[in-house]
């Protein structure tokens, strides 16, 4: 048993870091864990979580147009923020209320990461967009899951969708967003090594969040 776990009923952690950290996987057996303990979890993942969301998550990572080229970058980025805001707004905010341990798969840590840090987007834009999309709903920690490059490279599905397919450059930019989030803001970030596999990080993961809430 782990009576810290107590300490998240009406808490907000997202679970976030580059496609191959293996996030999913620690979310999966984190959410496990609190239920084991008798706590409540709403689990939400991004984009969608919700009707609109899950529509705008199918236009997000299988638009193709080879007539009119990509998608303009804050385009992508305020549909992000629609999905989140509606998630917000009919999930999180009430799961909140109701003493629920709120825990979200990819959050707006992972746009400060992709279409900001990688994509050129200023991270002055996007926190503005999250402030009216959010409100006063932020996590009250962030788990940034750290892989390097190439483990992540192996881990991927050979049947990338658009947004893993990018290339080594671009998920190095996106590794290093999340990164510099965390070194700027260490009060509401926490970093987990996850090139090791998933027993080890579980139990870094564990270690390290007993350590913030016991």
């Amino acid at each position: 048993m782990n009576p810290w776990l107590n300490q998240l009923r009406g808490r907000f952690l997202v679970f976030d870091g580059p496609d191959g950290s293996g996030k999913s996987t620690q979310f999966r057996r984190f959410s496990e864990a609190a239920t084991r303990q008798g706590i409540p979890v709403c689990e939400v993942r991004e984009p969608g979580g919700t009707m609109v969301g899950e529509a705008i998550r199918k236009v997000l990572l299988e638009y193709q147009d080879d007539a009119h080229g990509e998608m303009d970058l804050r385009c992508e980025m305020l549909l992000f923020m629609a999905s989140r805001a509606q998630l917000v707004a009919e999930r999180i905010r009430p799961a909140l209320q109701a003493g629920q341990l709120v825990l979200a798969d990819r959050f707006i840590s992972s746009t400060l990461a992709y279409q900001g840090a990688a994509g050129g987007i200023p991270i002055s834009d996007i926190l503005r967009v999250g402030q009216v999309a959010l409100g006063q709903t932020w996590p009250d920690l962030v788990v940034v899951f750290d892989v390097d490059e190439r483990t992540a490279a192996m881990r991927l599905n050979p049947l990338l969708d658009r947004m893993e397919s990018k290339g080594a450059a671009y998920h190095a930019k996106v590794r290093q967003g999340y990164l510099d989030q965390a070194k700027n803001d260490p009060q509401h970030y926490l970093v987990v090594p996850s090139h090791m596999d998933a027993d080890t990080v579980f139990a870094d993961l564990m270690a390290k969040l007993a350590a913030r809430f016991a």
